[in-house]
């Protein structure tokens, strides 16, 4: 199998033991899910679905951001507990991605449960001399850790101006650099806090995933780390760097992002409110053509939703039908999906299958398509 690979910026082999580990960044619970989550999580569903029939067993974890900046936002504006909000969304969530028919995940932790984790994480980068405490905080010192900025290639700038959309807040003055990032900080009087050696307060939002992805892999080292593309910085630059500080360990032997998905010119986001929501749709359209509506586009390839995307995906899902149960295009669609995840094209080849009468049913199921009984 042939995966793009984030850091690498190049197609090379992927090529797993017979457990897969793998860690998808999941949902900050504060608000529905949407089609670009969807598409993100419908691409790790495929790929655990051809390793799997290459033999593969596929453990991967989802997690839950239940607390952060974002959902504490959103909680104190609508006069909410957070944790409520956080249960009451994640369950819509998991409701829409058990209608989607995504595979169960290995696991699906909340950055609550990892307090105790988090903790001690810090410890170790504060003793292996990656991170210092300034005004009630601990912050990673990217100047001690030659290697950040590898995974995105960005050069300085870029990276301050991202980690400023992303709540990076490069102008805190308590910071040695602008790329500094938080590890622990003091909570809000109004946040939840938790006790630690450096005082009250709560984790910073990078550090979470990498005590989860560790405790629930049990491993410094993890196959395969994904999530969308916008999360390739400050995200999972900053992960990547604590979890090598940390440990002196690989954090991660292949990263994969999947592309953004746009609507009216911009990258559907809640912050920009641009969204076509995943229960919305599933109340006009079956679960296995919303699956074909994303599958038809490559995960690496920026595409924008429009209303002609569901009434093609209904028809493609009719003669799929039509065409009944058999193995039609599963070779093809084997060889397709172990070239860099190749959707577009299984997708295309299960059409020709199904125009010359041949039932696909065995290649449908590689995409999570239904066909028959």
């Amino acid at each position: 199998m042939m995966l793009f690979d984030t850091k690498a910026k190049a197609v090379v082999p992927f090529e797993p033991g017979p457990i897969v580990t793998m860690y998808t960044c999941g949902i900050t619970p504060y608000d529905s899910s949407h089609l670009g989550h969807a598409a993100t999580y419908l691409t790790y569903d495929v790929l655990q679905r051809r390793l799997r029939d290459r033999g593969h067993e596929t453990r991967c974890v989802r997690n839950v951001t239940d607390v952060d900046d974002d959902i504490l936002r959103k909680a104190r504006e609508l006069g909410v507990h957070y944790l409520d909000l956080a249960a009451s969304q994640i369950a819509i969530f998991d409701r829409d991605m058990e209608a989607l028919g995504l595979l169960e995940a290995w696991s699906t932790p909340r950055a609550t449960s990892a307090i105790a984790d988090i903790r001690r994480f810090i410890g170790h980068v504060l003793d292996n001399g990656h991170a210092y405490q300034s005004g009630g905080a601990v912050y990673f010192d990217v100047s001690s850790f030659d290697d950040f900025g590898s995974l995105s290639g960005y050069d300085r700038d870029e990276m301050i101006r991202l980690a400023g959309i992303h709540g990076g807040n490069p102008d805190d003055p308590n910071k040695r650099d602008p790329l500094d990032f938080i590890l622990w900080q003091p909570s809000a009087p109004d946040e939840p806090a938790w006790d630690s050696l450096w005082g009250p307060g709560r984790p910073g939002w990078h550090i979470e995933c990498s005590a989860l992805a560790m405790r629930e892999l049990d491993s410094s080292t993890i196959d395969l780390h994904g999530g969308g593309a916008d999360l390739v910085f400050p995200h999972h630059e900053c992960e990547s760097a604590q979890s090598e500080a940390a440990t002196g360990e690989p954090f991660v032997r292949h990263w994969m992002h999947q592309a953004m998905v746009f609507m009216d010119g911009e990258k559907m986001s809640k912050s920009l409110g641009n969204l076509v929501f995943v229960h919305e749709l599933l109340k006009t359209h079956e679960a296995d053509a919303i699956r074909l509506g994303v599958v038809v586009h490559h995960y690496r390839t920026e595409w924008s939703w429009d209303d002609a995307v569901m009434p093609e995906a209904d028809a493609r899902l009719a003669a799929w039908r039509a065409a009944g149960v058999g193995d039609g295009a599963l070779e093809e669609v084997r060889a397709a999906l172990d070239n860099d995840l190749d959707t577009p094209t299984a997708v295309a080849a299960i059409d020709a299958a199904a125009a010359a009468g041949q039932g696909v049913s065995e290649a449908a199921a590689l995409l999570g398509v239904t066909i028959g009984a």
